[in-house]
């Protein structure tokens, strides 16, 4: 196994996500460990001097006036964990705050942040021991660092909350107590350096990168498929055609369908077909989903200058020059945030009207709601209300959480970004959109199924194949939701993406874009 160096290396969401599932080893090399030295012995000097610096011996926000004395200033970073655990809500999920102390790490073993190496280590004592603190999910604004979220991911620090370990939700106490360890004290400004920074946003759109990534990936997929069930035309699929609107996403979707559709027998039977046009949803797939894929690699790129990014408050450069400044605000990524939560609400609304299109029965052999024996059978029209339902939800979401601030801290944190609220609400709707395109991966093999016995290309071939050992055809009404279950279940484990990379690796074929490189997580 290779190993990430904290605070050195450039971390990527790829990196963030194979650390946080144990296929990365990660550690803070000797150099990192040499900066974090001495970035806690200027705080020692700053201390000594006795000048009021914020968050070192003063008190925070609306009290950055407030002078505290040498005495008491680890009481001062012990409380702000103390005063700050406010949050409210169902606990995030474990691999979100694994995610959120690694990106922590990171940050601050860049060291600019006065944190005491013993403070970092047992940061990853906990890391490799897969002890992650109970975090709730609403309670931050977004602006002051994670404030909120970040302090209950730090009280197990000092002893106190509670953590996940083993599967069993136990208080620090009792965790400690069984490993015979003691809670740390805090020293100068090390409290206020746990609590500031955008960990807990970036780690929402760590999750957002690899899941949005999954979607639009599945998503073209599915929509081949519904191009071949509903014989479509190739032709808006064609190079040239995009080469004059070279948009990266466009060209990368556009050479993707012309792949999966390589060598097939349905498209060959209509070639010199009547038909003009194809409806948007078919035709437009590569503006449409390249759309999303330039929203996705935007939040991309701007999260990997995030996650290597320090975001606490105050910086300490070096004994004479701490700056005060905004690093913590998380304004960057929450507008990014909002933009690929609209963009993985437009797959699932281009996803719904292709569902719409299969079961409207003027594509030729193709029956209207995908049954023969309609009347007393109602066939696929239903799961488009689900489809339709969920498109709709995704919708009321799409209200961009950057565009709200409300002040806080009595007006000293008078702009805030909600970038936590975009982070998780992003993720809800990519929850909805995995539904939205389970249905229509049923719908588009329900119609692949009438164009038998001519065959797709091998790709698509080998996922319709997949499909049916489980999910049978339906000549008839049956409980349709065991069908969608089971559709949900294979988008979420990207089954129809491994059916692929195992035929292209037998096949030895290229399945590469001139973009596939920046369209990767890792």
């Amino acid at each position: 196994m290779s190993t990430f160096l904290y605070g050195k290396e450039y971390l990527t969401a790829g990196k963030a996500l194979a650390i946080a599932r144990g296929k990365l080893h990660a550690v803070i090399d000797k150099d990192s460990r040499l900066q974090i030295k001495e970035s806690a012995k200027t705080i020692e000097k700053i201390v000594a001097k006795g000048e009021a610096v914020y968050g070192i011996n003063t008190g925070f926000g609306p009290l950055c006036t407030t002078k505290i004395s040498k005495e008491e200033t680890q009481i001062l970073q012990t409380n702000i964990l103390k005063s700050h655990s406010v949050g409210v809500g169902k606990p995030i999920h474990k691999e979100t705050v694994k995610l959120m102390l690694i990106l922590k790490v990171h940050s601050l073993a860049k060291g600019y942040s006065g944190i005491a190496e013993s403070t970092l280590d047992r940061i990853l004592w906990f890391i490799e021991n897969n002890v992650t603190p109970i975090v709730p999910e609403q309670g931050s604004v977004g602006a002051s660092g994670d404030l909120a979220p970040l302090s209950h991911l730090f009280l197990p620090l000092i002893g106190l909350g509670k953590v996940t370990y083993k599967d069993q939700i136990i208080t620090t106490s009792e965790l400690y107590k069984s490993q015979n360890i003691k809670p740390l004290v805090l020293g100068p400004k090390e409290g206020l350096a746990l609590i500031n920074g955008t960990q807990f946003i970036a780690a929402h759109a760590v999750k957002v990168v690899e899941e949005l990534h999954s979607c639009l990936s599945q998503a073209d997929i599915i929509g081949a498929m519904m191009i071949e069930g509903l014989q479509g035309s190739i032709k808006p699929f064609h190079k040239t055609l995009h080469e004059l609107r070279p948009f990266k996403g466009n060209i990368h979707v556009a050479s993707r369908i012309n792949m999966l559709l390589q060598g097939s027998e349905i498209m060959e039977d209509h070639i010199d077909c009547e038909r003009v046009q194809d409806p948007y949803s078919l035709r437009c797939i590569p503006q449409v989903h390249g759309a999303s894929r330039n929203a996705w690699l935007h939040l991309k790129e701007l999260l990997e200058v995030e996650l290597n990014s320090v975001t606490d408050n105050p910086v300490i450069i070096n004994e004479d020059l701490t700056i005060s400044g905004g690093n913590f605000h998380g304004q960057p990524l929450a507008m990014a945030l909002d933009y690929a939560c609209l963009s993985a609400s437009e797959i699932g609304n281009i996803s719904d009207r292709r569902i719409y299109l299969a079961l409207e029965g003027n594509s030729p052999g193709v029956p209207k709601l995908l049954m023969h024996d309609t009347g007393i059978n109602s066939g696929y029209m239903i799961l488009q209300y689900t489809t339709a339902a969920l498109a709709s939800e995704n919708k009321g979401l799409c209200f961009p959480s950057s565009a709200d601030s409300i002040p806080t801290s009595l007006g000293q944190e008078d702009h805030v970004s909600m970038g936590s609220i975009g982070g998780r609400k992003a993720l809800q709707v990519i929850k909805n959109v995995e539904k939205i395109l389970a249905i229509e991966l049923l719908t588009a093999a329900q119609a692949f199924e009438f164009r038998k016995p001519m065959k797709s290309g091998i790709l698509l071939d080998e996922i319709h194949k997949y499909l049916r050992t489980k999910v049978p055809f339906a000549k008839k009404d049956r409980v349709f939701a065991d069908d969608i279950e089971m559709g949900i279940n294979i988008i979420k484990n990207k089954t129809i993406i491994k059916v692929i990379e195992e035929i292209r690796k037998q096949k030895n074929l290229s399945l590469k874009t001139p973009y596939s490189k920046e369209f990767e997580v890792f």
